[in-house]
């Protein structure tokens, strides 16, 4: 168990990491590459949407479903003739979610109940959230790169904490492995 555990987790971060170094050499590569998974992602719900209009007994489901399903088609087809504004658009979405997060995180810290080391927490973070995203969607270009830089960093980080991970229980379960051997000898007394 541990084995194939700590070799699933090398391997993840292994490809992580180099996930990580090529979005870190080729930020714009990243952010198209961002966009064309956006694009399948789109292509695939259009396919559920298509699937889950024909799988409804009435009419009304069928006619919304089919809806839904050609907005999604269009979102893909427009996100792969026009990468460039779909980035930008992207970008536009995760600079107002942090906006929101960064408010609900900030209001948070006025909730009843809170100590006072969280309640500063809460407003330093949402602060932070707030300024990302206001960063973001003023300069939704520069935003972008620094989305793919941000995906790198992260991958670089997770992905050097999965390879210690993944080798610290390798080791573990070396040293554990003699003591729950079922081949051990048995004590002939």
């Amino acid at each position: 168990m541990f084995k194939s555990l700590s070799t699933s987790l090398i391997a993840r971060g292994i490809l992580a990491v180099i996930i990580g170094i090529i979005a870190l050499a080729w930020p714009s590569a990243t952010v198209l590459a961002l966009v064309i998974l956006f694009a399948v992602y789109a292509f695939i719900a259009a396919g559920l949407q298509a699937a889950r209009a024909f799988s409804s007994r009435t009419a009304g489901p069928v006619i919304g479903h089919l809806l839904l399903g050609l907005v999604d088609l269009a979102a893909g087809v427009i996100a792969l003739a026009w990468p460039g504004p779909t980035a930008l658009v992207l970008v536009l979405i995760v600079g107002v979610w942090a906006i929101t997060a960064g408010l609900v995180e900030f209001s948070a810290a006025f909730l009843r109940g809170e100590p006072a080391g969280a309640r500063v927490m809460f407003i330093l973070g949402g602060l932070a959230t707030i300024a990302f995203g206001v960063v973001l969607c003023a300069r939704p270009g520069i935003g972008a790169i620094t989305l793919a830089l941000l995906f790198a960093l992260f991958n670089l980080i997770a992905g050097t904490w999965m390879l210690v991970q993944g080798i610290e229980l390798r080791r573990t379960g070396k040293t554990l492995q003699p003591a729950h051997s079922p081949h051990r000898e048995k004590n002939p007394a």
